[in-house]
């Protein structure tokens, strides 16, 4: 009985932390996009920002609340856009600075000349404005919240000065925030949220058909790492060993075990040497492991990567006669591990130069591409990424994705938005790369994917390698 209450308890507890791991896993996918970030960083970091700057504001009675409505809405510009073109922190301290400034000698003008009305002067507000644009134009200050500055200055009565001091302290000290958050944090996102920049590390790779090239491809993604391990695994048939049995029996008397055991023998000797010759070129540890089996299969596969604590599997490609994926491939796709199907174009290639990323967002699937593109390629060489837009109205917000794509990792890049389709830009470009990533479209729904196929069922006759990424479905 007691017994029974325990294991039922241990169940339960077991599921909790499975759905707790799901949430989190959540989150931090929700997080990984870089719009879902600074919004949240908007909600968090705004309120408390200003919160600080109030409580400090309350020490001293001459910092007048007058400087609180530009602060606020001057500290929401610089993290709802930090790569904006009003995210300087130099303009916004010294756009609103200079506004009220060009407030207070606009007020200080019309008073020496006599234009003075009932309220707010009206000739100061309209100098106040005219001189800050005047001066934020001239001195590369432009910042929206300098006009606020500017007109609010006029209603400070005899605190103009400490009015313009307080703006300066405090913009001073939100700027200062938003820096270290940018650079600490915001810029460094990719270290912090995205997965395979951090994982990714331990690579199994399926070697049927004696796949030299995708070892080395793996071994290219696995080196860029210091935890970076690559496991080459093969599968000895068990059925053929059976039937070479049968035939021989007569003649040598060897048993099919012994027969597995000595092709087994073979094949790890194989491995071993090409492993040997992996951890050299690539520094990176290499492990073999052979099993004995009926046939490729990807159940196999996932399991033998799970037991190695692999979290990336690179295969070779296998289509079906129509262009689909093989059901090895889907198979392997329909796990938790990430998945790389590589294709080569029949160049025994050791290292890939120039790497081309074709996205068609920002989400996870890009992200991992552009890692492993920049893993591969050579130090110093800049990653191509590209994105094809169906209409020119399109391309400031293709634009602005790719930015934010890229922005989150460090190197080189070039980004290119293209007026075609995919298959045609693709197979125009190809031949000035070594290798082209793309998704393997398991994130699309089955009505997309049956009107507009996958693109890598069109990019057979490709001049390059492909690499077809595919992120693993956590759960």
């Amino acid at each position: 009985m007691l017994e029974g209450v325990r294991a039922r308890l241990y169940a339960l507890a077991r599921r909790l932390r499975r759905l707790e791991r799901r949430e989190l896993d959540a989150v931090l996918r929700w997080l990984e996009h870089t719009g879902n970030l600074v919004h949240l960083s908007v909600l968090v970091f705004v309120p408390l920002l200003i919160a600080a700057v109030t409580w400090l504001a309350n020490m001293t009675a001459a910092i007048s609340f007058l400087l609180f409505p530009p602060l606020a809405s001057g500290t929401y510009t610089l993290f709802a856009d930090p790569e904006g073109k009003y995210s300087t922190p130099s303009k916004f301290v010294g756009g609103m600075t200079v506004g009220a400034l060009c407030g207070w000698i606009a007020l200080a003008l019309a008073a020496a000349i006599g234009l003075r009305a009932g309220g707010v002067n009206a000739a100061g507000a309209a100098l106040g404005i005219f001189f800050t644009g005047v001066c934020t134009w001239a001195l590369d200050l432009e910042e929206p919240t300098a006009f606020s500055t500017a007109l609010l200055v006029l209603v400070t009565g005899n605190t103009q000065l400490a009015y313009v001091l307080g703006i300066v302290v405090s913009s001073s000290f939100v700027a200062a925030a938003f820096v270290l958050w940018r650079r600490h944090f915001y810029e460094q996102r990719a270290r912090y949220l995205y997965q395979t920049t951090s994982g990714d590390d331990h690579v199994l790779v399926p070697m049927y058909d004696r796949s030299e090239t995708v070892a080395r491809f793996a071994a290219s993604i696995a080196g860029a790492h210091d935890a970076g391990k690559v496991v080459l695994f093969d599968i000895v048939d068990d059925e053929d060993a059976e039937g070479q049995r049968v035939d021989a029996a007569e003649s040598d008397g060897e048993t099919g075990a012994s027969r597995t055991e000595r092709a087994a023998g073979d094949a790890a000797r194989r491995l071993e040497s090409l492993a040997a010759d992996l951890e050299s070129a690539y520094d990176v540890p290499c492990e073999v492991v052979v099993a004995a089996s009926g046939g490729r299969s990807a159940g196999l596969v996932l399991q033998t990567a799970r037991e190695q604590n692999c979290d990336l599997i690179v295969a070779p490609y296998a289509e079906r006669e129509d262009g689909g994926l093989s059901a090895f491939i889907t198979g392997l796709f329909d796990s938790e591990i990430d998945v790389i199907a590589f294709r080569s174009n029949g160049i025994r290639r050791r290292r890939w130069q120039n790497s081309l990323v074709a996205v068609r967002g920002a989400g996870d699937t890009a992200r991992a591409m552009l890692d492993f593109a920049i893993r591969v390629s050579q130090s110093g060489q800049p990653v191509s990424v590209c994105t094809c837009i169906d209409a020119e109205s399109r391309r400031r917000t293709a634009e602005a994705t790719l930015a934010d794509l890229v922005d989150a990792f460090p190197g080189p890049f070039e980004t290119h938005v293209v007026t075609a389709s995919v298959e045609s830009y693709l197979s125009r470009t190809a031949p000035r790369y070594d290798v082209c990533f793309v998704g393997s479209s398991t994130d699309r729904s089955a009505a997309s994917r049956f009107v507009s196929p996958p693109t890598f069922r069109k990019l057979s006759d490709l001049e390059a390698d492909v690499a077809i990424v595919h992120r693993g479905r956590h759960r």
